[in-house]
């Protein structure tokens, strides 16, 4: 009959708090079992026993892809978005291009580092994000990143800027003036207006 046994490993202090590690140890005779999803085998051991070292988690190791309205594919929900950053004018055309080719809408926020309007915003929209995702996505532009000629084209001259985008041309925009909550409403009623899909 197989003997199975299980020990606790002590962690170094550095590792994940909620990190428990299970040792087990099978004869060849019978079948391994898994402890958790992540196994590592070391069959090199010269013992005719093959030894497991199963981790659990009690919290996800990183973050699970998207799939639902301001919600995660775990079912778990998320107070914020990161703005996807654009970084030159040939990034611009390819993000634009795309959504266009699958029918995307895209809201870009124009701002600048020194802007501190646009820093108290920034986190606001992140948070809107959540809300419109995936009909929605989010990118924002550093015009002191970007050449003149994108800021041009975009017809940007104060930030921030906020632009809805869709079929390649811009649909309407909301300069952040006001105090930061009021632009988030009238970003979000430039979307409901604007946004038909």
């Amino acid at each position: 009959m197989a003997q199975h046994v299980r020990s606790h490993l002590h962690l170094h202090p550095h590792s994940h708090p909620a990190s428990t590690f299970f040792l087990t140890s099978t004869t060849p005779s019978t079948q391994s079992t898994s402890l958790s999803p992540c196994c590592f085998t070391f069959p090199f051991l010269s013992s005719p026993s093959s030894i497991s070292i199963s981790r659990s988690r009690s919290s996800p190791s990183s973050i699970p892809l998207r799939h639902e309205e301001g919600r995660l594919q775990d079912d778990v929900p998320v107070s914020s978005l990161h703005l996807q950053p654009i970084g030159s004018e040939d990034h611009f055309d390819r993000v634009v291009a795309e959504a266009q080719h699958q029918q995307h809408v895209l809201l870009i926020v124009w701002m600048a580092s020194w802007c501190r309007k646009c820093i108290y915003l920034k986190p606001k929209l992140e948070k809107l994000a959540v809300d419109y995702y995936p009909r929605l996505q989010f990118y924002s532009v550093d015009v002191n990143a970007v050449s003149h000629k994108l800021v041009a084209h975009a017809g940007v001259t104060k930030m921030p800027t906020i632009q809805l985008w869709k079929d390649s041309k811009k649909q309407a925009e909301v300069v952040g003036g006001n105090k930061a909550y009021l632009v988030i409403n009238e970003v979000r009623e430039m979307i409901e207006n604007e946004c038909t899909v």
